[in-house]
């Protein structure tokens, strides 16, 4: 197949693609040729995931958006993608351009906000230290052993409440 130069700044290069043209899976089709070149539909599929953009904003210059979804979607499905991936990283490897060592520096590692001091809610708070004897339940029936008559404020409470409900 021909070669197309690279148009746009972030499309594969002729090098680039001389390193993965060997590893794409060779067509069992025959009759007419393809309309669009693989090239550029992984173009389009790299310009796709490069910005993020839904499948219909992809340029026509990669093709049909259609085109470049079901390559896409049929490499994924039959793991092409990462056939491709792992033999660069062997290639990148025995060249040296790869070292697999992983440093997480504590200073970018985002938090919880929970592990950030942010406020506690629930029975165990400063002031109201779980265990104490000044500490009672909820609710008398609950807790028999906490001591006292059984009873209930639900009246009371929905006199005085009555709007809040």
């Amino acid at each position: 197949m021909t070669s197309v130069a690279a148009s746009r700044r972030a499309d594969l290069t002729d090098e680039q693609w001389a390193a993965i043209e060997p590893l794409l899976p060779v067509g069992k089709r025959t009759g007419r040729p393809p309309k669009w070149m693989k090239r550029q539909l992984i173009d389009g599929i790299r310009w796709r995931t490069r910005v993020g953009a839904p499948w219909r904003d992809v340029p026509e210059r990669y093709g049909p958006w259609q085109s470049v979804y079901g390559l896409f979607r049929s490499w994924q499905r039959g793991g092409v993608w990462e056939a491709i991936l792992s033999a660069l990283q062997i290639c990148a490897e025995a060249a040296g351009d790869i070292v697999w060592e992983v440093s997480v520096d504590s200073t970018i590692a985002r938090a919880h906000q929970h592990a950030a001091g942010a406020r506690k809610r629930g029975i165990c708070r400063s002031n109201h230290p779980a265990g104490l004897p000044s500490s009672r339940p909820t609710t008398a029936w609950v807790a028999p052993a906490a001591g006292g008559p059984r009873n209930c404020t639900w009246r009371a409470s929905r006199a005085v409440n009555r709007w809040r409900c």
